[in-house]
């Protein structure tokens, strides 16, 4: 038995092994001393290898889920090992012989499909990275993300600088990828950063070439081309993530959707700072509770909570998708009767999409079945919701409309077929049995009642025998070693042996005062009563197997429906939001407006509404006709300057999203990518100080923002001296304002770049507003046009508990320094150096001459990707270029 756990595991050796004995899966050598510690379970002992103790432990096999998804939680990776024969069977090949064991699944974080281990509201993507040079310093990769919960299979594009965004948008739980990819030295430092398991696999059979035929193969396609145009490095990650799902799945096969392209430029783009600092799906602390999709989910099904977080972390740049998104949101919001019925039906529409992953893999239970079920007559009931209302379906916006046909895919018979098929909360294994309905089947229903009503059916028999032989003491009764068995006094029992009655009732054993008999009917009827629970147990596997492949076979339409019910959730859910706080109708559009009107922080504003208190609201003004406005926020710590910073970027997020928003009025000019420079942290493992994250992400700034983004930074420049933050907060600002010419606010406690206003056409001040009473500073929260000439740090670090002599002794330094500043104004130094002055123009660098096109061609292939044919028309391309 320790040579084949030996042989099996030498298979596996990046996961832990459960290696299932009877009722439980047994761990061994290193497995059970990590799995030990994670799971904190016993560490024993089993026999002896190479004369050391063999540590092992287990886990139940009823419990393993349980164990699952501590394992999984924790990063690791395990090898499900089961018995593939029954023990006796092996036994037929002698005495010692092993039961044969095979792996029948990897357990992965990306990979998982049980109800248990998934969260509801969240997406389980496995990320699958490709990639193709595009020169000797360029690269595009190629992301497949694929959800086998769901089905959902998407693939994108995108350059080194957008993988960190993208990855960070996917959110993945796992990501595989080429050994070549994990190993290159330009992408290590992110490697090193991200949390996310990575799985490196040989990039042998990951070339282009294997990858479409993988794909056409699991598709059951010739080509490619009806599923859309893909490139090169899509192809190849779509390619990965199919091989490493074969992998993993072993034999089971998920029922996943046609790959589908999105264009990077199809989202607003965010990149993962800018994701961590605006807190989108969670927060600085990784916590749901307390971010912006914490707050604006109000969904009633899990899958109308996926979507809203694929929509929260990927807003749209399609103004036409903006807007029948808002077009949808604003027909339930004038509907509240719809609205609320519609919320009502959706409630008791179950996560179809994940019932049916299970049954595709075989890993389904009668439970999925009335999922399906459930889920399908919840879809009948929703479309004849929108069916009875007062606007024919016709007439309905074109989002629900979309959504109201797709409810009609599946034909009415196979939820009527579930129906009458499944008890109504049937168990959540199949082998527990139960879930057929009295009726469906004849030879379950006879099987049941033998052996629900064995004692009925003995009773029966022995009343019969004792009228037929007239012995009114005749009993038939139970023991394990004969089984069901005729009693009668030795007298009547004598008498038989010499009568007619030898021919019915054949004796099996005499003793002191009675003798025992049996019968052919007896023995008959004692087998139906053993065999009824298996055969009970074989008649409903068969049933729930019919039924399954039923479900299976209608899987497009299934998805649809449910993609459908997705969709009306979250558009029900976010008109019940705009309703219930008062949001307003965004303007998108074309321009570079930017005009909010009393906008609020929704995050912020919710939980002083929990207790009771108000959010001031504020407006902000970045429009600009060829160029964005740039706004210089000055005023108090502590004055809400971070807060609104976070608050406009918010609004833009849930405009694009198709969402109403805080504010009483907003215009705006639709944003391409979302910048986000607020807060302080270091980076120590990569050896970056405070300052030069700071500095990073604000070169990511300056490097990427282009006329339509918007940009909100604060206190650039902090981190350092104070002319040398001075000077890099002033440049930065120049280089927004003339070179990227996007729209910003730029929040800071350098009082002098104020000055800047008087210089640059496209910038304004604002200022937080405070009010002094008693010495005593109180924070109104409110945004004016204006500079503040104090930031009130003394006020703060009293606040904040500072000891009063540090207080004191801070105040008359301050004081000094302030006398110090009048008797020698620094106005006129700063009137003298170059910052107020147009900065020169420099003369362009000389450029290289570049390579000759032969070099150029060159450069671009990769000779490892090339099939024949494609090295040979490569080769004489190159030869009309000498």
């Amino acid at each position: 038995m320790m040579a084949q756990y030996i042989e099996i595991k030498a298979a596996n050796p990046d996961s832990l092994l459960f290696y299932r004995m009877g009722d439980f899966y047994e761990l061994f050598f290193e497995d059970a001393e990590i799995a030990s510690r994670a799971l904190g379970i016993v560490l024993t002992k089993r026999g002896k290898h190479r004369g050391e103790d063999i540590p092992m432990c287990g886990v139940p096999v009823e419990r393993a889920d349980d164990y699952l998804q501590r394992l999984i939680g924790l990063g690791h990776r395990v090898a499900v090992c089961e018995q593939m024969e029954d023990p006796a069977e092996a036994k037929k090949r002698g005495n010692k012989s092993v039961v044969r064991r095979d792996v029948v699944r990897l357990v992965t974080p990306g990979t998982i499909t049980e109800e248990n281990l998934l969260e509801p509201g969240r997406a389980n993507l496995l990320l699958a990275i490709g990639r193709r040079r595009a020169g000797d310093d360029h690269a595009l990769y190629g992301l497949a993300a694929v959800d086998i919960s769901t089905g959902r299979f998407s693939v994108a594009e995108t350059d080194a600088a957008g993988l960190p965004g993208e990855v960070a948008r996917l959110d993945p739980r796992e990501i595989v990828l080429a050994d070549t990819i994990l190993d290159d030295p330009a992408l290590a430092g992110f490697w090193r950063e991200t949390q996310i398991p990575l799985c490196p696999l040989p990039r042998d059979g990951l070339d282009a070439t294997s990858a479409e035929n993988r794909l056409c193969d699991h598709f059951g396609v010739a080509t490619l081309d009806a599923f859309g145009d893909f490139t090169r490095a899509e192809i190849i990650a779509a390619g990965t993530a199919l091989a490493y799902v074969a992998r993993t799945q072993i034999a089971a096969r998920p029922a996943l959707e046609p790959p589908r392209r999105e264009a990077v430029s199809a989202s607003l783009a965010i990149d993962a700072a800018t994701r961590a600092n605006l807190e989108l799906t969670r927060t600085l602390a990784g916590e749901r509770a307390g971010s912006l999709l914490a707050t604006i989910d109000m969904t009633v099904t899990p899958g109308g909570g996926r979507l809203l977080a694929e929509r929260l972390a990927g807003p749209s740049t399609d103004l036409t998708e903006i807007g029948a998104r808002l077009d949808a949101l604003d027909f339930l919001v004038d509907d509240p009767a719809l609205r609320e019925r519609l919320r009502g039906a959706l409630a008791g529409a179950p996560d179809i999409t994940r019932a049916l992953s299970r049954l595709a893999l075989d890993r389904g239970g009668p439970r999925d079945l009335a999922t399906i079920r459930d889920g399908l007559i919840a879809a009948r009931a929703i479309a004849a919701l929108l069916d009875a209302t007062p606007a024919p379906a016709y007439s309905l916006p074109e989002a629900l409309a979309a959504s109201r046909a797709a409810l009609d895919t599946v034909d009415k018979s196979l939820s009527d077929t579930l129906a009458a098929a499944l008890v109504e909360d049937p168990p959540l294994a199949r082998r527990d049995g139960g879930f057929i309905r009295e009726g469906r089947d004849a030879g379950l229903d006879e099987a049941r009642v033998l052996q629900g009503d064995s004692r009925r059916f003995i009773a029966g028999l022995q009343g019969r025998y004792a009228e037929e032989t007239e012995c009114r003491t005749l009993r038939i009764k139970h023991n394990n070693m004969l089984g069901y068995y005729v009693e009668v006094p030795q007298a009547t029992g004598e008498a038989w042996l010499r009568n007619a009655m030898k021919e019915t009732f054949i004796h099996r054993q005499s003793m002191s005062g009675a003798m025992r008999f049996t019968t052919v009917e007896l023995g008959e009827l004692e087998a139906r009563i053993a065999g009824a629970a298996e055969r009970a147990r074989a008649i409903e596997t068969a049933l729930f197997t019919e039924l399954s492949n039923l479900v299976v076979a209608q899987a497009q339409g299934i998805n649809a429906i449910a993609q459908a019910l997705s969709a009306l959730d979250v558009t029900a859910a976010l008109a019940e939001l705009a309703e219930t706080r008062g949001w307003t109708r965004p303007i998108v559009d074309d321009s570079l407006a930017f005009a909010i009107e009393g906008g609020r922080h929704p995050v912020v504003e919710d939980a002083l509404a929990r207790a009771g208190e108000s959010f001031i609201a504020n407006d902000a003004d970045l429009s600009g006709a060829d160029a964005g406005h740039i706004s210089v926020i000055t005023g108090p710590n502590m004055g809400g300057k971070s807060t609104y910073l976070r608050q406009n970027a918010l609004i833009v997020v849930l405009a694009q999203m198709g969402a109403r928003v805080p504010a009483r009025h907003a215009h705006i000019g639709l944003v391409d990518r979302l910048f986000s420079r607020v807060g302080a942290a270091d980076d120590l493992a990569r050896g970056r100080s405070t300052f030069m994250v700071e500095m990073v992400e604000t070169a990511a700034i300056l490097n990427q923002a282009s006329r339509r983004s918007l940009v909100i930074l604060d206190e650039i420049g902090r981190g350092t001296a104070t002319f040398d933050g001075l000077s890099i907060a002033w440049a930065a600002i120049e280089h927004l304002h003339d070179v990227n010419g996007c729209r910003a606010l730029f929040a800071t406690h350098f009082h002098e770049l104020t000055r800047l206003a008087e210089r640059l056409a496209r910038l304004s001040n604002v200022t937080l507003k405070v009010a002094e009473h008693k010495g005593e500073v109180v924070f109104l929260h409110e945004v004016v046009p204006g500079a503040a000439d104090r930031s009130y740090g003394l006020q703060v670090a009293r606040l904040a508990g500072l000891p009063a002599p540090v207080i004191a002794r801070a105040r008359t330094i301050l004081e000094e320094l302030e006398r110090a500043d009048l008797e020698n104004p620094s106005t006129a130094r700063f009137d003298d150096l170059p910052l107020f002055a147009a900065p020169a123009r420099q003369p362009p660098p000389q450029v290289a001459p570049g390579p000759d096109p032969l070099h150029e061609a060159l450069a671009a292939i990769d000779p490892d990707e090339l099939s024949p044919r494609e090295a040979l028309e490569r080769l004489y391309a190159l030869k009309k270029l000498v």
